[in-house]
């Protein structure tokens, strides 16, 4: 069965565009808050999302997905909640791909079966679990793709073409590039390096290529478009959330349209990337 993410991404192709991936953590700042987000971030021209799955110790994310996180469990976030909000936005948008975001912790505390169904019956479409590599793909990979969920794997610069093979193996969906070495939010990447590594991963592998981690602004989203099949934002955008919350802690109002009209803004640095360079 084709799944959204191969619907999404084939569609994409087909209109000769990237796919703007947009991530943001579930339950931050608040449940309704990151609703409102999440409900409105297809409208404001988000092609996928990686929706975070909240964790005390997100170890390969910067400060500003850490602070996400913590705000996220400060309100409440549960696994059982962020699967709520899935099963929320499902309600209004069936053609969307989400796929969650984070570790293996708050899974394996759930239960591997459990979590599975759960998440199938939300409508998740696939998974990106950064703390799992592909020696344990018996643990969580193999039985997610047997559930009917992508399971997308994560490649870095330090990835060399002997062990792209390893990582490439029960990848589905897409592979996601991280364009950078270090931590989310650390730096900005240049393109031509990216389009160099878009082009290696690409000799092995029939996948669209999605690149994320530094990109901040319409114009760096526009540079990464132009070289991969993805852009992905996702520090920038909850930075961005961060913004929304006043001295005292509480959201402000108005919050989530503020949010969408900056993501909006990097939608069209991706959307109209290639008609420009076709020009």
């Amino acid at each position: 069965m084709t799944t959204r993410l191969e619907k999404r991404f084939a569609k994409l192709k087909a209109e000769g565009r990237a796919a703007f991936v947009t991530f943001i953590t579930a339950g931050d700042p608040d449940a309704e808050t990151s609703f409102g987000v999440l409900k409105g971030l297809p409208s404001a021209g988000a092609d996928v999302i990686e929706l975070g799955m909240p964790f005390t110790d997100p170890m390969a994310d910067g400060p500003a997905i850490q602070a996400s996180s913590q705000r996220a469990l400060r309100s409440g976030a549960t696994m059982l909640k962020t699967l709520d909000l899935v099963h929320r936005f499902r309600e209004g948008d069936n053609e969307t791909p989400i796929v969650l975001m984070g570790y293996y912790n708050p899974i394996y505390h759930m239960g591997v079966e459990t979590f599975l169904t759960r998440a199938c019956e939300a409508g998740v479409d696939g998974l990106i679990v950064v703390d799992l590599p592909p020696e344990e793909d018996d643990e969580l990979c193999v039985p997610a793709l047997k559930a009917g969920l992508n399971f997308i794997r994560l490649a870095t610069p330090t990835t060399d073409d002997k062990r792209l093979p390893a990582v490439l193996a029960n990848t589905s969906g897409f592979v996601y590039y991280v364009s950078i070495t270090g931590i989310t939010g650390s730096a900005s990447p240049e393109a031509r390096n990216v389009a160099e590594s878009v082009a290696r991963i690409k000799r092995h592998t029939s996948l669209p290529v999605a690149v994320g981690f530094g990109i901040k602004t319409p114009e760096q989203a526009a540079d990464i478009a132009r070289a991969a099949d993805g852009a992905v934002v996702g520090s920038a955008i909850v930075d961005a959330i961060a913004r929304e919350i006043d001295t005292d802690g509480a959201v402000k109002s108005g919050a989530a349209e503020r949010v969408l009209t900056f993501v909006r803004s990097l939608a069209d640095g991706v959307h109209h990337a290639r008609a420009a360079a076709a020009e």
